[in-house]
């Protein structure tokens, strides 16, 4: 549980970053509040750098509550913890937290797969969308996910494609002359047609993502009952941003919605 006195820590562990921010008073619309964003990489940082980040955001007793999708970077994280711990002598915990702490119920085949974040972008999506209506989150990172919310506020399940620098990595990789192209998330229409290679492979992702991402969320509209408030978030959105006019962009609804179980640890040992 959460102890009194505490500052609350939430920690995204994804597949590239680990994204920290520390819960603070006031409300996001209906959502708990975040600040002092900290990306750390999830394959390797250093506990100094958590060190330094926690001396500066939050000196006296905290609690970190770690939602993962990256089961080693995971435990890196959670042993830098615990050195923080005991090399600087200070009162810092840790929690993990899972499904069953999210204020969603979520209804698909295989509920314990389901990954933690999106399970925490629906909860959050949850909390803010109007009443009397379903929802649509568009989690572009590592992963591009849409993942459907029901009226009810149930996670309904979607659809999971690779994000634009997956998509850039698979060509280098699994071709012998196509180079690696960087800086795809821009948000910035990719000239077409390319006149180069690097042009070419950046038209065929940014115009590839944000015609699969329109398609999925048609779709994704029409398996729901009624008119779907949209959701955008993560860090590669600006290439999807103009597939999805009138959506509500909040760039760290997964955090958001992992502090949303910090209610629910205050009451489980």
């Amino acid at each position: 549980m959460t102890a009194a006195g505490e500052t609350v820590v939430v920690a995204d562990v994804g597949n590239t970053r680990i994204k920290l921010a520390v819960v603070v008073s006031g409300l996001v619309g209906r959502l708990p509040a975040v600040a002092h964003r900290q990306d750390l990489l999830s394959r390797e940082f250093r506990p100094l750098n958590l060190r330094q980040w926690l001396d500066r955001v939050a000196a006296g007793p905290a609690v970190v509550l770690v939602a993962s999708v990256h089961d080693r970077a995971a435990a890196g994280l959670e042993a830098a913890i615990a050195e923080v711990a005991a090399t600087g002598h200070r009162p810092l915990r840790q929690r993990r937290v899972t499904r069953e702490h999210l204020p969603i119920a979520v209804e698909v085949d295989e509920p314990g797969r389901a990954g933690i974040d999106r399970v925490a972008a629906a909860a959050a999506a949850a909390v803010a969308k109007d009443a009397g209506r379903p929802a649509i989150v568009i989690d572009c990172g590592t992963a591009t996910t849409i993942d459907l919310v029901s009226v009810e506020g149930r996670f309904l399940g979607g659809a999971i494609l690779p994000g634009p620098g997956l998509l850039a990595k698979a060509l280098a990789e699994g071709t012998s002359r196509l180079p690696a192209v960087a800086d795809l998330d821009s948000g910035a229409l990719p000239p077409m047609p390319g006149r180069n290679t690097q042009q070419a492979i950046a038209a065929g992702i940014g115009y590839g993502m944000r015609g699969a991402v329109a398609r999925l969320v048609a779709e994704a509209a029409a398996a729901l009952d009624g008119e779907p408030q949209l959701f955008l978030t993560g860090g590669s959105r600006g290439i999807v941003r103009d597939a999805v006019p009138g959506a509500r962009e909040i760039p760290d609804l997964v955090l958001h919605g992992i502090a949303l179980a910090a209610g629910r640890l205050q009451s489980s040992p």
